[in-house]
């Protein structure tokens, strides 16, 4: 997939500043001011949502913003998902879908949103079950609509027992499904863990999960 032109240094330091604040037209404008360019969606995902969002979280951590100035800049970054939604729809079906879910207790699903959207740019049926799914309603689901991939996001990595249960879950049901792993979770390492399952794969970034859409 051609890669179209990336964000400038100003425009991501002006989203972020805007996101912090709360100024959703201010963000709403910046994005607008992307796609007329001819930024292509999955750039504007990773250079100005993601990043945003990382840094974000960083200054949460170093407690420079409260909770709630991250949540509202979370909520934010999803409303403004359906600008970039035209661009889907002119994309042509494979006949593939990937259930895209997030590990139970997960509660930041932000990143899973991003990969069905991904998904969907790549012509598969993303279907986003969203946050803290039980594992049972998962597995109905698998059941029904008989994906060729699943995708589970691991953001923090003391749910990692809910990852493991849910992988234990899915391997009642199908042996053989792909499981694809990532998330922010295994940032500091301990993906090692996975190796003991088969047919799953940990992608530690949203440009190794594509090359797989491509491949699969």
């Amino acid at each position: 997939m051609q890669r179209k032109s990336s964000i400038s240094g100003d425009d991501s330091r002006m989203y972020l500043a805007a996101l912090l604040r709360g100024d959703t037209h201010a963000c709403a404008t910046i994005v607008r001011r992307q796609i007329d360019a001819g930024v292509g969606m999955r750039e504007i995902f990773l250079e100005l949502f993601q990043d945003a969002l990382y840094s974000t979280g960083k200054l949460w951590e170093m407690n420079r913003i409260s909770v709630a100035t991250e949540h509202l800049a979370t909520s934010i970054t999803l409303s403004l998902f359906h600008l970039l939604y035209p661009m889907l729809f002119a994309v042509p079906r494979t006949g593939k879908s990937a259930i895209i879910t997030c590990t139970p207790n997960e509660h930041h699903y932000v990143g899973a949103r991003m990969v069905a959207d991904i998904c969907e740019l790549h012509g598969w049926n993303g279907y986003f079950v969203g946050a803290n799914t039980p594992i049972e309603d998962l597995c109905h689901l698998i059941n029904e609509k008989r994906p060729d991939v699943l995708a589970v996001s691991l953001t923090l990595y003391s749910n990692l027992p809910a990852l493991l249960s849910l992988l234990e879950g899915v391997r009642t049901i199908t042996k053989e499904l792909p499981i694809v792993i990532g998330g922010q979770g295994f940032s500091h390492g301990g993906v090692d863990v996975l190796d003991e399952y088969d047919n799953v794969t940990y992608h530690g970034t949203l440009d190794a999960f594509e090359t797989s859409l491509d491949q699969g």
